[in-house]
């Protein structure tokens, strides 16, 4: 028999005070393609102005991308050092030093980070291909050395062409990539395929349409205060948002791989608890595991999203199968004598 409880410890996690009114629509229980469709329609409904390419992204991109430390500059994405004398390298130049004629070494102009050969079909200069969100001011020889070559791992502080005639955008910039691609293939999904713009495997992804590059660049470069400003600016113009740049864990949730910082701090619930025990994986199709290094005798209980129980039973191994659930929430207690610990979990 079902018994209905209803326990304190629900409510932190259906408190979205903090997750933006943008989001109000959104059903963040879901996970994988289903939130990815939701996130898709809300990007797609609020991109209320496509601007002309001419002269309208110069104009907004003088703005987005403003040096926060130097106003009078603009950041050049791949650009890495001021003072090497190249200036094929710098990371920022004046802002009015962009490129309207043939002769451009030492000018900056509109880099499609997305290039628009690689859409399907090329993006042009309107819609896709004017979206701000993946435009950026480049310098004009790193925007020609790029070409559209797809992006690929690599290393160092400094962008470059790889071995195998890739990109790798540098350290700085490769998590700015990562989430410009996400959010190019979800807000056009048919047409700007993320795999087409990045090399590697895709094996985090259920469906394999998310190469891991950019799953793993999402984490190892948290966004910055300077993608939170261009993404407000840019969303005061267009009226959408990029949304990995809000929060990049919704990455994780659609397309699983590492655990992306969850700014938001409500999706992520994942409780390391002081006896070292804890749930993984959070996001599953069927099973998930409990670290137990001290090899405890425990009882686990699993919960739905409305607080009943749903079973209890001894843990006896490693895993716990939700197999029989129905996709959604669920709350796994973990008892030990008088102690209690609670983690959530999302079933694809």
């Amino acid at each position: 028999m079902i018994k209905r409880i209803v326990f304190l410890f629900l409510v932190p996690f259906f408190c979205f005070a903090q997750i933006p009114e943008y989001y109000s629509d959104v059903d963040f229980s879901q996970t994988g393609n289903s939130l990815k469709y939701q996130i898709s329609d809300l990007i797609s409904d609020t991109h209320v102005i496509n601007l002309i390419y001419t002269p309208e992204v110069w104009q907004v991109l003088k703005v987005s991308d403003l040096d926060p430390v130097n106003n009078n500059n603009i950041l050049l994405i791949y650009g890495h050092n001021d003072t090497d004398g190249q200036s094929q390298t710098d990371r920022s130049r004046d802002k009015d030093l962009s490129c309207h004629n043939s002769s451009c070494i030492g000018l900056w102009n509109r880099e499609h980070v997305f290039p628009r050969s690689l859409g399907t079909p090329n993006l042009g200069f309107q819609n896709a291909g004017a979206d701000a969100h993946s435009l950026r001011p480049a310098d004009s020889q790193m925007n020609s050395a790029r070409s559209n070559r797809p992006f690929e791992e690599g290393s160092g502080a400094s962008s470059y062409i790889t071995q195998s005639g890739n990109f790798f955008p540098g350290e700085e910039w490769r998590g700015d990539v990562a989430r410009m691609m996400m959010y190019m293939y979800v807000r056009y999904p048919a047409q700007c395929a993320a795999t087409s713009v990045g090399v590697g495997s895709t094996s985090y992804s259920t469906f394999g349409d998310m190469p891991d590059i950019f799953l793993e660049w999402n984490v190892q470069d948290p966004v910055s205060e300077f993608e939170i400003q261009r993404n407000d600016y840019v969303s005061s113009i267009q009226g959408n948002r990029n949304p990995f740049i809000d929060n990049p864990f919704l990455a994780t949730q659609i397309w699983n791989g590492p655990a992306a910082e969850d700014r938001w701090e409500v999706l992520n619930t994942v409780v390391v608890t002081a006896s070292s025990m804890f749930v993984f994986p959070t996001i599953t199709d069927n099973y998930i595991d409990i670290y137990n290094p001290n090899e405890k005798y425990l009882f686990v209980s699993i919960y739905n999203a409305a607080g009943y129980l749903l079973e209890k039973r001894p843990f006896k191994n490693q895993k716990i199968s939700l197999g029989e659930y129905a996709s959604g929430v669920y709350f796994i207690g973990v008892e030990h004598q008088s102690n209690r610990e609670t983690f959530k979990v999302i079933k694809r």
